[in-house]
Parts: C-alpha cells; sequence; structure tokens
C-alpha cells in the first residue's frame, strides 16, 4: 500500500504534464511526480560517487543574530553542487547509450560534472567549448577524462556543432535542464541537511535561471517538514526567476549578463517543471546586488577559509544583505553550492570587497615640496595605524600652488569606524583633503 502525503499531492499538481519546446534535443523531461522516494533512490544511488558535505555550524552567526550552519558543496570533486543531479542522470541512461557516450557544449559547472563523473562510469563523453574559453577551464575538463573541441565564438555556435556530432555519432546530447531524473539528484542537498541539523527553521538556496537544486531540495524540505521556511536568493541585475514566476512560465531575461563572475546565475530559467515546483514550495525569492554578492565573498574567504564563486556566495549574501530580518535568532542553512571562481576574477573580487566594506580607502591632499613634509604625513598614517599600500606625487600637474605636491594616497584600514578616525585626523592637519568615494 502506497501511502501519498499532503506534500507530495502538492508535488503531483506542480508536476502535471507541462509540454517541453519540440526543439529540445537532449535527453527528454520525464515530467512524472518527483516524489520523495524517488530523491531517496537518488541519495542512495549516488552515494559512493559524491561527497556527503559537511554542513557546520559557522562563526558567522553572531555577527548576524541567527544560528548559521554553512552546507558547503563546493568540496565536491568538481568544486559544484551540480554534481549530484549529473551522476544520477548518467547512472539512469539504457547501457547502450552509455555504450555511446554523451556530449555537452558548454564550459559551465554542468559541463565538468558531465566530464568527471561520465569519465568515472567509463562513458564516452565530449564536451565542446568556445574557443574564448579560459584555459584554465579547459585543462580541467581534459584532467577529468573529457575530450574537448574548441569550436565557434559563441555559446551558440558550439551548441549547434554538438547537436551536429551527437546526431552524426549516436551520442546523447545534454544540457542543464529539469528532468526528473536529475532534479531528484540535486533534490538530495535538502535530505542531507535536514539530516545534519535538527530543528531546521529556514533554509537559504541560490535561484536565478538555473533554479533546480531550489526546486528538488524543497521536494524533499517540505515532505519531511512542511514548516521549515525554503528561500531562493537570485541577483537583482537579473531576476529571472522572480520575472518567470510573476508571467507564469519561464521568460528570458535580455538583461542577463555573460560575465564569467555571474556563472548560471544569470541564466535563463531553463525549465516549467523547476518552475512549477518553486512556485508551490518556495516560501519566499530575494534579490541581492552585487555588492552584497562580493561581501559575501569576502566574508565566507576570511571566516570559514572558503574561496567560492558568485553562485556559492549568492545564498548567504542575503543575509549579508540584511534582506531576511525575520531570520533573526533561527536556525538557518545557507547552501554554498559552488567554489568554481576563475583566478584571474579572484584577485578583483577582493580588492572590490574590501573598498565596499570600508577597509581600503584612498584619499589626496596637497603638501609643499620641501624636505620632511612627506614623512611627516607619514608618521600622520603610522599614529593612526592605517598601512599604506599605494602612495604616488605629482608635480607637473598640479594646479594649486607653486612648490606643492599632490600626494595620492591607497591605505587599508580595520573597519568602517578606524577608517572615520583617519578621516577625521587628516581632515585636521590637511584640511583640504580630499576622499575618493567609492
Amino acid at each position: 500500500m502506497k501511502i501519498v502525503s499532503r506534500n507530495e499531492e502538492l508535488l503531483r499538481d506542480a508536476l502535471s504534464c507541462i509540454p517541453q519546446p519540440s526543439s529540445r534535443t537532449s535527453l527528454a523531461s520525464c515530467n512524472k511526480l518527483i516524489r520523495f522516494e524517488d530523491i531517496s533512490a537518488a541519495a542512495f544511488k549516488i552515494q559512493s560517487g559524491v561527497q556527503k558535505t559537511p554542513c557546520m555550524y559557522s562563526r558567522l552567526s553572531k555577527q548576524y543574530g541567527m544560528d548559521i550552519y554553512l552546507k558547503k558543496e563546493f568540496l565536491q570533486y568538481t568544486g559544484s553542487v551540480k554534481e549530484r543531479g549529473v551522476l544520477y542522470l548518467l547512472m539512469s541512461l539504457p547501457q547502450e547509450q552509455q555504450r555511446k557516450g554523451v556530449i555537452v557544449a558548454s564550459d559551465s559547472n554542468f559541463s565538468m560534472a558531465v566530464a568527471y563523473h561520465a569519465s568515472e562510469l567509463r562513458v564516452p563523453v565530449s564536451v565542446i567549448v568556445p574557443t574564448g574559453t579560459a584555459p584554465a577551464r579547459v585543462r580541467m575538463c581534459r584532467d577529468y577524462g573529457a575530450m574537448v573541441i574548441s569550436y565557434g565564438t559563441t555559446a551558440k555556435d558550439s551548441q549547434v556543432h554538438a547537436r551536429r556530432l551527437a546526431q552524426e555519432n549516436g551520442y546523447l546530447y545534454l544540457e542543464e535542464e529539469d528532468s526528473a531524473v536529475y532534479l531528484s539528484g540535486l533534490g538530495t542537498v535538502g535530505l542531507e541537511m535536514y539530516e545534519q541539523v535538527p530543528k531546521l527553521d529556514a533554509v537559504i538556496f541560490p535561484a536565478g535561471g538555473h533554479c533546480g537544486l531550489l526546486a528538488g531540495s524543497a521536494a524533499a524540505l517540505k515532505h519531511l517538514n512542511p514548516h521549515i521556511s525554503v528561500i531562493g536568493v537570485e541577483s537583482e541585475s537579473f531576476p529571472v526567476l522572480q520575472q518567470s514566476l510573476k508571467a507564469g512560465h519561464p521568460t528570458d531575461d535580455q538583461a542577463c549578463n555573460n560575465h564569467h563572475f555571474y556563472g548560471d546565475v544569470s541564466g535563463v530559467c531553463f525549465g516549467s517543471n523547476s518552475l512549477q515546483l518553486t512556485g508551490k514550495l518556495v516560501d519566499k525569492v530575494v534579490a541581492v546586488r552585487e555588492e552584497d554578492i562580493l561581501l559575501s565573498m569576502l566574508r565566507l574567504l576570511e571566516y570559514e577559509r572558503a574561496t567560492v564563486d558568485a553562485e556559492g556566495a549568492i545564498a548567504l549574501a542575503a543575509l549579508v544583505a540584511g534582506k531576511l530580518p525575520e531570520l533573526k535568532g533561527k536556525r538557518v542553512a545557507v547552501v554554498i553550492c559552488s567554489g568554481n571562481l576563475e583566478l584571474h576574477l579572484l584577485q578583483q573580487c577582493i580588492a572590490r570587497a574590501l573598498t565596499l566594506d570600508n577597509r581600503v580607502c584612498r584619499f589626496s591632499l596637497v603638501i609643499s615640496d620641501c624636505p620632511g613634509d612627506m614623512s611627516k604625513l607619514l608618521e600622520v598614517l603610522a599614529r593612526e595605524e592605517a598601512r599604506v599600500l599605494d602612495i604616488k606625487q605629482e608635480r607637473t600637474f598640479v594646479t594649486s600652488e607653486l612648490f606643492t605636491v599632490e600626494v595620492i594616497c591607497t591605505v587599508e584600514t580595520r573597519d568602517k569606524i578606524h577608517t572615520a578616525q583617519l578621516r577625521n585626523a587628516l581632515l585636521e592637519r590637511y584640511p583640504t583633503t580630499a576622499w575618493t568615494e567609492r
């Protein structure tokens, strides 16, 4: 006898057959009921292939006035939660298709997960990427065991080529979608968190266009405890999920930013299944600014020694930005889902975040070009315990009095209060000090 809970009824309503676009030639979405049993079966099947990542109490808890537990999915082998859905997807393929192989066309976390797990399962795998793809990503996919081909200047060029190769060679063309199998694999995150942290009040997930993690995990959590609040977080710059929920169908946000900093959070809403589940089971979706995401990355680096990308930091950004005051004093789990930040972006992100946090600042002032005046300025900075990062002198294009020098100085301070103290000390000694606003 099968017992159907109220949550399964909600899931059945959410996943009543939704027609799929005929242009999608990848693995067909199975628009069947995603039951709790499906997620449990996925957890059992993939347990030997993915990490059961820790969900640990964070030192950030005191700073934000709640018990914060971080689900560290960036510790997966490829640095992304996408491994869960990908592995279950690949293991569910018919043996004949596993023998022929699969092909993907992007340099995303999804593609890296396919490259790794297909190779581990001895499934032939090819990855088609645009010619402008970062060399590190290309090398990573090859190290995982995939055959990587650079083709075309855009993602669309790569996709067209991949589809052609799939048709000619019998490969299965995979792209990230919201099939029942893929969502069940991603939903194992919710199942694990419920086991790891007792008496949860809320769980915060990254959202954006690719909201499969949010939808699948919400299905697991709401079945186990309908009172757990499930919250999604996306970027203010492209609130694709909020727009799609309002419209009642997936929408293409023309404002989506293709900069690699945003990763998958800036993608278009990719499926009706995920959207329907989100509308039925998710309690709230909030949007955060780019500045909040950068500060979240900085907090994770400093307090957790975790180097994550925008997708990994965006869930915590809702707390950093003060978007969820109702969670004060509650027990909250936050999913840190991805740690694939490209090295050339790391330094830029940290530098920008320190500026936003009022810990790196710049000012300019004019002093006389006489021996000893520069040393007096440095004495003031030393007395105020400011660390000088950079100092420049401009003599030729100074518009003030003759025989003066404009000094442009970048310094590091402890926090906002220390910055204000330094500013007051400089204005007292040098009234013409001009502060560079961020």
